[in-house]
């Protein structure tokens, strides 16, 4: 029986985040309650909305919003990684 984990893009989507925390761990201190936090959060949560989204596969409208939801979760990690260059 295939999970959610046998998923190209949730195995993906987890070694991004993994990558992030990792590399968040050098972050200033200062930015431990902001820019660190929410970027691990989003990326975090990306693979919490695939997840989601692969439990209610069979229920297309729901599928489509959680994976929407994944999406704009992905977008946002992205606007986090921009700032943190920035910074």
């Amino acid at each position: 029986m295939s999970t959610v984990k046998d998923l190209i893009v949730y195995q993906k989507g987890f070694k991004n985040a993994m990558n992030i925390f990792h590399v968040t761990k050098k972050y200033p201190t200062d930015e431990k309650f902001g820019l660190t936090s929410q970027i691990r959060r989003s990326s975090r949560s990306v693979c919490s909305n695939l997840a989601e989204a692969y439990r209610k596969r069979r229920y297309p409208t729901h599928f489509i919003a959680k994976i929407s939801d994944a999406d704009m979760e992905n977008c946002e990690t992205q606007t986090w990684l921009d700032f943190s260059l920035a910074c």
